[in-house]
């Protein structure tokens, strides 16, 4: 997979499958704005009857497939646009930014995420690499890409949204159905990204485990060294490998986390921003500041006002 230009994610383009079901499906079990969990596991509906301000998130390993309105996602220096029709797969934990452009109340943004298990990736991989279906695993990847979804992985996700209507089947037939969606990706277009993060010594894998030590440990300092071994690579090595796969480097990787979850505290804590700089790994409040004004274009006082006064409306 390449990149169109150095700032854009690339897309693979294929023939748009037919929304129809999918849609009409999470339209009926998203029937207000928001993101909602579901009773099948690892499933959440999404709708937005309005365009949004850029939203911060966390993503851990998930299929996000957009069935109408259209979205903007930035990936450390990476942008991508995409639409009804279009899917991410991310591959492992990323902070994405991610903002919908093309909603409104009679045509909402709606959009299917689905978190991905990677027990089942490996098993699969062994599955499809002993029958011989499964291309071998690529040497580094970019950690999300984007493509047209397939007729059959939309038909597959219109079945699993489709069970939400017949509760007492979702035990039995929801992870076979969640299976198959595994699969049908695997096999894709991106199927490059899940063979990766399903092979415990492929790059992109060794790149995950690092990513998993500063999702954890984000408050306190930490030498690359330390995050190379962790990974199992040489330093050099690793910072190449983790910045094409993340578009950032390890710092600015860091700072996003701690960045997300001082905006959390402030809003759900009542901290302020000193005290949730602090709380996050930060010995100064000014250089908290400057790294909020620098990632959120706002300094943290009036971004919280803003915040809150959303939660308000």
């Amino acid at each position: 997979m390449t990149n169109r230009t150095n700032t854009n994610l690339a897309k693979l383009d294929l023939a748009k499958p037919d929304l129809t079901d999918l849609k009409r499906l999470i339209a009926r079990h998203a029937s207000a704005d928001g993101i909602h969990d579901t009773a099948i596991p690892a499933l959440s509906l999404i709708r937005s009857s309005a365009i949004s301000d850029p939203v911060h998130t966390l993503y851990e390993p998930s299929l996000c497939i957009v069935a109408a309105g259209r979205k903007r996602a930035r990936i450390g220096s990476r942008e991508i646009v995409y639409e009804a029709g279009d899917c991410l797969v991310v591959g492992i934990d990323l902070p994405i930014i991610g903002a919908v452009i093309e909603a409104s109340p009679d045509e909402p943004y709606l959009c299917l995420k689905l978190g991905l298990d990677r027990g089942m990736l490996a098993d699969l991989l062994l599955e499809t690499s002993a029958a011989g279906r499964a291309p071998p695993v690529p040497d580094g990847l970019e950690a999300a890409g984007i493509q047209a979804a397939t007729p059959d992985l939309v038909d597959a996700s219109a079945r699993l949204v489709g069970l939400l209507d017949t509760p007492q089947h979702i035990a039995v037939l929801g992870p076979l159905v969640v299976r198959e969606i595994h699969y049908r990706l695997m096999t894709g277009p991106q199927g490059a990204i899940l063979r990766q993060i399903a092979s415990g010594e492929s790059r992109l894998a060794q790149v995950g485990r690092a990513v998993a030590y500063l999702c954890e440990n984000y408050a306190a300092p930490f030498r690359i060294e330390d995050l190379a071994r962790i990974a199992g690579m040489s330093p050099s090595s690793f910072h190449a490998h983790f910045r094409m796969a993340t578009a950032m480097s390890p710092l600015q990787f860091r700072t996003r986390l701690r960045m997300h979850e001082a905006r959390r505290l402030m809003v759900a804590e009542g901290l302020t921003a000193a005290e949730a700089g602090f709380r996050v790994g930060y010995d100064s409040p000014s250089q908290f500041s400057r790294d909020h004004v620098r990632i959120y274009n706002r300094p943290p006082r009036r971004d919280l006002s803003r915040m809150q006064s959303e939660q308000a409306y």
